[in-house]
């Protein structure tokens, strides 16, 4: 059980700081500045997260960073969150401290890191949104065929939903990387990773579309081979295809924050929904971690939670 002589976070600051505290903490900030080069900023962040963690060592009788052990950082970490701080604050205070510690027994201040052993703050990572199957119905039925822009930015949503790529993926695409006969897209993703992700009947039908009957009213003389370009005949930006979502999704009179990575993630929550191998949804949106593809399974869950409550004669509470 944690200590209790450990002070509340605002209560540290009013706490001076003996000499050889202050000292040891300005000796690793100019290390920082001097031989790592960091920016002015984030020494800024270090200083005021090392003189809080400091002067709540102060309230323990500590006044040499050689007294120091990991229980005075586990009792500092639980002050912290007692006081109501945010997770992802002391996660980073943490790891100015850590940085710290190591700094020390380098120097020889200390004989061991006194942070090796302190598990931080597990953060509850954000369930992503997504869109029904309904409202990406809704969604593509606004760009209209009568127009090459409509034609484009048809295809541009239906490749988005249907492959699950990442805004910078698609918009970097070239004409090389699709193979209608085969049916899927070689897209270049983060670290230079290739991966082939299929493309999807309707997909592919709606960017062979594009390519007839639309692309050739945007191209220029210095027009390269990008898939989606802009009027300008340039490869079109992540920022364009940011702004036609927005635009598109309003207009669908859809009441979610709809940005263009929702579908992406609808791309897997669907799949997932549909029964499809969390192995294949990881080699699909090229993720390095199956841990990264496994939050859908907690989307999939709450879905099936709210369908459960809403539609089950016993599965709404009581009033």
């Amino acid at each position: 059980m944690p200590g209790t002589t450990t002070p509340k976070p605002e209560e540290a600051p009013d706490c001076p700081l003996p000499d050889a505290l202050a000292e040891r903490i300005e000796s690793f900030l100019a290390f920082l500045e001097l031989e790592r080069g960091l920016a002015r900023n984030t020494i800024a962040s270090y200083r005021f997260d090392l003189l809080q963690f400091a002067r709540a060592l102060v309230f323990t009788s500590v006044t040499n960073f050689g007294e120091v052990r990991e229980t005075h950082v586990s009792d500092w970490l639980y002050s912290l969150s007692r006081s109501g701080g945010a997770i992802a604050s002391a996660s980073r205070k943490l790891s100015a401290v850590r940085m710290f510690a190591r700094f020390l027994v380098k120097e020889g201040v200390c004989r061991q890191d006194f942070t090796e052993l302190i598990q931080g703050p597990k953060q509850r990572r954000k369930l992503p949104g997504f869109l029904t199957e309904v409202e990406v119905d809704k969604l593509l039925a606004v760009p209209t065929s009568a127009t090459p822009y409509g034609l484009r930015d048809r295809a541009i949503i239906e490749l988005f939903y249907s492959s699950g790529l990442r805004a910078s993926e698609l918009a970097g695409l070239a004409l090389q990387q699709l193979n209608f006969e085969q049916g899927f897209v070689r897209v270049l993703g983060k670290g230079s990773k290739e991966r082939l992700v299929p493309l999807g009947s309707r997909a592919a039908e709606a960017v062979s579309t594009y390519l007839a009957a639309a692309r050739p009213a945007f191209v220029k003389p210095r027009t390269g081979s990008s898939i989606f370009i802009s009027e300008r005949g340039k490869t079109i930006s992540r920022k364009t295809v940011w702004g036609l979502i927005k635009r598109y999704a309003a207009q669908a009179g859809i009441a979610k924050n709809v940005k263009p990575h929702m579908l992406r993630h609808s791309f897997a929550t669907h799949l997932l929904a549909g029964g499809a191998d969390l192995r294949a949804i990881q080699e699909m949106m090229g993720h390095a971690d199956i841990g990264t593809t496994q939050i859908y399974t907690s989307v999939e869950t709450r879905r099936l939670t709210e369908q459960h409550t809403r539609f089950h004669p016993r599965g709404a509470p009581r009033k």
